[in-house]
């Protein structure tokens, strides 16, 4: 999973199609195509977005890392606990649920 999720992560922060912050993806959610939330994100804060994203019908990763592996994922060098990407094919979402339920196999 990380180097699909990776890619993904880099190019959309290239082209601007990602909302980075637990605040700022709540507030997006509906424009959102996938969410990525780490281990770190607060239980309360990670409930809120999961019942969002359940009744917008938006894909949820749970990354299994931390918001400090997550920030390096996204070629960042401070933590980041949430990702939601704005622009994304299907085909790129479909490979990165793939690739996290063989993850939690």
């Amino acid at each position: 999973m990380i180097k699909i999720l990776e890619k993904s992560l880099r190019d959309a922060r290239k082209e601007g199609n990602v909302t980075v912050g637990t605040r700022q993806v709540l507030n997006s959610v509906k424009n959102s195509k996938l969410i990525v939330l780490s281990q770190s994100v607060d239980k309360e804060m990670f409930d809120k977005i999961e019942s969002d994203a359940k009744k917008e019908k938006i894909p949820l990763v749970n990354f299994q890392g931390t918001s400090v592996a997550l920030g390096k994922l996204c070629g960042l060098q401070f933590r980041i606990s949430s990702v939601a990407f704005t622009s994304l094919d299907d085909a790129n979402i479909k490979s990165i649920l793939k690739d996290t339920e063989t993850e939690e196999k």
